[in-house]
């Protein structure tokens, strides 16, 4: 393979992977003040229904984008547009068939998927039953445009989203909050989490439009292709549907037994805690900690889950073909730009845990800072499982995750049950499960890969040089905080002048010592964003 085509897939990371990050930034600073105008018994509310939201979402759509751009990129590899084509039409059929279902479970099963004990947020469930349905829509056209290797219409649809939700949650849940501030705790509570959650709505209809937008943009490009195509096989849609159906449902089923995990989490830790006599709305309280830990670290997460993402279709195309070998050094690659993401942002988010949390979340009593320090190695776990999920997946063998995702869960459930009814660890048993279960996970794909494809993982090229440039990144990030903070005491905001330089400099150190320790080429560096820039510097430093 060229150069050119072998960093393909770093280069469409590398925009998703600055969408994510924006997008996350977005949802990180938006839920801050949120938090702090709900009150944390209201966010508690409000975080428990989006991921009771999230666990529906995965039955109905969350995977269809990873499930078209494999199925298409398929035909694709062979030039057999229309097939492709079709298959884009089915899967709009199946979102909007799976998404109507699943949505009027939303409506009608509120009071069955939300325990008494969290009771209050029911209604903000409901609110978010249309997004649902709206959601299968928006990722049958992701995945079609992915399946083509064009993740730039997907990125800005992800900015264009989390911008709508962050001002539509702020704005709705400000007037629910001062419509309903006398009418009785339980009402505000109710009222104001489920106006927090038509911002998620109206981010999801927002991303839609810009993708129909795109889309109609591309047509004549797309009408183009399918005229001059001489090799489709002319599926018929009954076959169309019948291969979706197969092939998506293992992807989606995995997916939800593979996030499923923190909602059944979340209903064992408030009904025992509630079991064992804990006050409600201390559990309540304690779960909001649990939210502001997990609205942090989803932000490393999300962003080393974009190499999985954009790996799929590459993948499935090499395999298709034959070409293993291809397959592989795309899985390498996809390994390389997860860890180089995960590795700092984990030392780093476990260094500084309790000034950013503080900073982030100001009514938050530390706890979720020590979540944070205790939580943080889920994130190179989850990078690993997500990467060998997505392999998995692309080689036709998504059954694997979902039957690891499902012995995984069954040991983070008999896990957290002894945690929670024989210790007095409370939330932060919710953490030590999140960590079994990804360990269990990563073990049993990994013997996966090892099995069906004779995968070795490149510990030395993707693991060991970011991890070793992590150890003087930490200790500078630390030095610096704890520095500046000291000679800053006095000061208003010292907190936030002592985290600007602390993570701008620990953000150098860890490239510069990355750049010794790893010593990549100049092509690597430049398909990173802000490669450039890498490449200048490694020149300077005589690296390369």
């Amino acid at each position: 393979m060229g150069k050119k085509n072998s960093n393909t897939l770093v280069k469409n990371a590398s925009f998703l992977m600055v969408a994510a990050l924006i997008s996350k930034i977005i949802g990180m600073i938006y839920k801050s003040p949120l938090s702090s105008l709900l009150g944390r018994e209201s966010f508690a509310c409000f975080q428990f229904a989006q991921n009771v939201y999230f666990i529906l979402l995965m039955i109905a759509s969350f995977s269809i984008p990873q499930a078209v751009s494999k199925i298409m990129s398929e035909r694709i590899a062979f030039k057999r547009y229309r097939d492709a084509q079709r298959v884009f039409k089915g899967a709009l059929l199946y979102a909007v068939i799976a998404g109507g279902i699943v949505a009027l479970i939303c409506v009608f099963g509120a009071s069955v998927l939300v325990p008494d004990s969290v009771a209050n947020a029911r209604l903000a469930l409901q609110m978010l039953a249309p997004t649902i349905f709206i959601s299968g829509i928006l990722g049958v056209f992701r995945g079609y445009f992915q399946a083509y290797r064009n993740m730039m219409p997907t990125s800005i649809s992800q900015i264009v989203e989390q911008i709508a939700v962050a001002v539509v949650a702020l704005l709705m849940a400000n007037f629910m909050v001062h419509h309903f501030a006398g009418a009785g705790e339980d009402t505000l509570q109710r009222w104001s989490a489920a106006g927090a959650t038509i911002g998620t709505g109206a981010g999801v209809t927002a991303a839609l439009l810009f993708m129909l937008f795109v889309y109609s943009v591309n047509r004549k490009t797309i009408n183009r292709r399918i005229a001059r195509d001489k090799v489709s096989v002319d599926e018929s849609y009954q076959q169309v549907m019948r291969n979706i159906v197969l092939i998506v449902a293992p992807i989606i089923l995995s997916a939800f037994i593979y996030n499923v995990n923190g909602y059944i989490n979340g209903v064992m830790y408030t009904s025992i805690s509630d079991f064992r006599g804990m006050d409600n709305s201390q559990v309540k309280v304690l779960y909001a900690e649990f939210g502001f830990f997990m609205t942090l670290i989803n932000i490393p997460l999300t962003l080393a889950s974009t190499a999985p993402t954009s790996m799929i279709p590459e993948v499935s195309a090499h395999y298709a073909t034959g070409d293993v070998k291809g397959a592989i050094e795309k899985i390498n690659n996809a390994t390389w730009i997860s860890m180089l993401i995960s590795m700092p942002a984990s030392v780093g988010l476990a260094v500084l845990a309790q000034p950013v949390t503080s900073l982030l979340f100001p009514s938050t009593e530390g706890v979720a800072g020590k979540l944070m320090v205790l939580g943080v190695i889920t994130v190179i776990l989850n990078s690993t499982s997500n990467i060998s999920n997505g392999v998995l997946q692309g080689i036709g063998r998504a059954n694997i995750p979902m039957i690891n995702a499902a012995v995984s869960l069954a040991v983070d459930v008999v896990f957290l049950a002894v945690l929670l009814f024989f210790t007095n660890a409370g939330i932060y048993a919710v953490v030590i499960a999140m960590i079994v279960y990804a360990i269990v996970m990563c073990v049993l794909n990994d013997r996966a890969l090892k099995k069906y494809l004779g995968y070795q993982n490149p510990w030395r090229y993707a693991y060991l040089p970011p991890l070793l440039a992590t150890i003087p990144m930490g200790a500078v990030a630390f030095g610096v905080y704890k520095g500046v903070r000291f000679l800053a005491k006095a000061l208003p905001h010292s907190n936030l002048l002592a985290l600007i330089p602390s993570i701008a400099l620990a953000v150098a150190v860890y490239f510069i010592a990355y750049l010794f320790i790893a010593k990549p080429s100049r092509q690597e560096l430049l398909s990173l964003p802000g490669g450039t820039k890498l490449a200048v510097l490694a020149q300077k430093l005589k690296i390369i």
